[in-house]
């Protein structure tokens, strides 16, 4: 089927790209990142970018009109990583930008090095210098910077009993994310595992995705008061 001058589709076409070669768009930011596996905390709005001199562009989302990292091709439907990850330093909160940065580092879509030569915006420039491809879940991403405040050692991703650990917060405070694949076999192997963490001297809290995006302060008070009564210090 027709969809625009240059531009046609077949019957079965996805139905972003056809919205986006319609409307002379490239899908960007949280956008992309979704469609590429990337963690996010999704806004329900469809991302995209176009070029500063494309005049007036209509469509049912929020559009990007910066300059882009890598040039994009008059061709292109969706932008690179590059674009994408420069995109979201300047759109969404901190917190929400690093968990998809750390989350295209981990899941090897960008090399962070190649990060470092691109001409970044301060905002990219400030997650470059905290990004990692280390961190194990885009919860995790979130959490941590969350926690820096504290002043304690964090360990990520660790292994204690057997089991890899979400945070190790100083010596004996264990926090672990769970997001929505933790239910079934893998929750029973939860529960054993803090009985055995628990076994060991250690103190588990254990939160989910609902908790630390939209019960966040409930979830520090949780981690404050633990600190408060020294569960983070060995006996």
């Amino acid at each position: 089927m027709r969809v625009r001058r240059g531009w046609v589709a077949a019957r079965d076409a996805d139905p972003m790209l056809v919205a986006a070669a319609q409307s002379g768009v490239v899908l960007t930011c949280v956008t992309q990142a979704k469609r590429l596996g990337c963690w996010v905390v999704d806004d329900g709005v469809v991302h995209v970018a176009a070029p500063p001199h494309a005049g007036h562009v209509v469509v049912d989302g929020h559009v990007h009109w910066e300059m882009p990292a890598i040039p994009r091709s008059p061709d292109s439907l969706v932008d690179p990583i590059e674009n994408v990850l420069a995109v979201v330093a300047r759109c969404q909160p901190r917190d929400a930008a690093l968990a998809i940065w750390n989350s295209a580092l981990h899941s090897g879509l960008i090399d962070i090095d190649v990060l470092r030569r691109l001409s970044l915006s301060p905002a990219a420039q400030a997650l470059l210098d905290e990004a990692t491809p280390f961190a194990d879940s885009g919860l995790e991403s979130v959490v941590v910077p969350r926690l820096r405040w504290l002043g304690l050692p964090m360990r990520r991703q660790i292994w204690i009993a057997g089991h890899r650990v979400d945070l190790l917060i100083g010596e004996k405070l264990v926090l672990q994310i769970d997001g929505g694949h933790h239910v079934g076999a893998q929750r029973t192997r939860d529960i054993e595992h803090d009985a055995r963490l628990m076994l060991m001297g250690y103190h588990v809290i254990r939160v989910g995705y609902d908790q630390v995006m939209s019960g966040w302060p409930a979830v520090q008070e949780l981690i404050m008061r633990a600190v408060a009564q020294g569960l983070h210090r060995a006996r």
